[in-house]
């Protein structure tokens, strides 16, 4: 009985250490963000100054917008070519064989695939730009489309198309008015992943940018070289209210979607 008390008091102590040790630097982040001082001083007042600021940066707010460009074109591309390859597979196309190219982006270090992917931009002469950088984040995207989305199309009730193909829908008509309907919540919540991963991506902006764009991943590191500006400290703040958004709503679709498999 002591052995089992220990042992669940040593668990909760584990567990307690490991969340403190990864949320009470957010929390000293985001409390220093209203301070009157420039940070790392110590705290001496509250204040606004720090957000204003930040609202009046125009590069700041034109990196976001780079950023912004680039996570929904990125998006949007690896979600319009995942469903071209599920459409492909519910035609009776086999992608099994192929799933291991897309694997092949998770299991590789991100730098390797951003100076391949800078070795083939310049190969080909192609400027780097917003465009390779869209080109660059959709490959990335797709390592998380293709496995999840097809994953999900496999878990589908074969019964319910065979049922619309019986009934005299053509094989497009039954992939959209019935499979794709099924696959929403799968591809929304992967969506959302891609948005993530790709608007705070770092490596691949930072080898397929180009000295003509730039991020705000680039942004936040060229404003770090020259010192620790309390601006980061509040755009830090504002970042993670809006990845904690998303996060929580990629979560809660992935919930609802697993609720109704089951």
């Amino acid at each position: 009985m002591k052995s089992s008390k220990f042992s669940f008091f040593s668990t909760i102590f584990i567990v307690t250490c490991t969340y403190l040790f990864l949320y009470v630097p957010l929390i000293v982040l985001l409390v220093f963000s209203f301070n009157i001082e420039a940070f790392p001083s110590p705290w001496k007042g509250f204040t606004l100054k720090w957000y204003h600021e930040l609202l009046l940066s125009s590069h700041l707010w034109a990196s976001f917008l780079n950023s912004l460009i680039v996570a929904v074109c990125s998006t949007g591309i690896s979600l319009t070519m995942g469903v071209f390859l599920i459409f492909y597979a519910a035609q009776g196309g086999r992608i099994g064989n192929f799933l291991s190219l897309f694997y092949g982006n998770l299991v590789i270090p991100e730098t390797v695939l951003a100076v391949g992917l800078l070795g083939f931009f310049t190969l080909v002469s192609i400027p780097l730009g917003l465009g390779t950088l869209v080109l660059a984040h959709s490959v990335l995207g797709l390592g998380f489309v293709i496995p999840i989305v097809y994953a999900r199309f496999l878990e589908l009730d074969y019964r319910m198309t065979e049922a619309s193909l019986v009934l005299g829908a053509t094989p497009v008509q039954t992939f959209f008015k019935v499979t794709l309907p099924l696959l929403r919540p799968a591809l929304i919540v992967t969506g959302l992943l891609v948005f993530i991963i790709s608007f705070d991506d770092f490596i691949l902006s930072y080898f397929c940018a180009g000295s003509t764009s730039q991020t705000l991943s680039l942004y936040i590191l060229s404003m770090l070289r020259s010192g620790i500006s309390p601006i980061v400290n509040a755009l830090s703040a504002v970042l993670l209210l809006l990845s904690s958004t998303l996060v929580i709503l990629f979560f809660t679709i992935s919930k609802k979607s697993r609720t109704r498999i089951f």
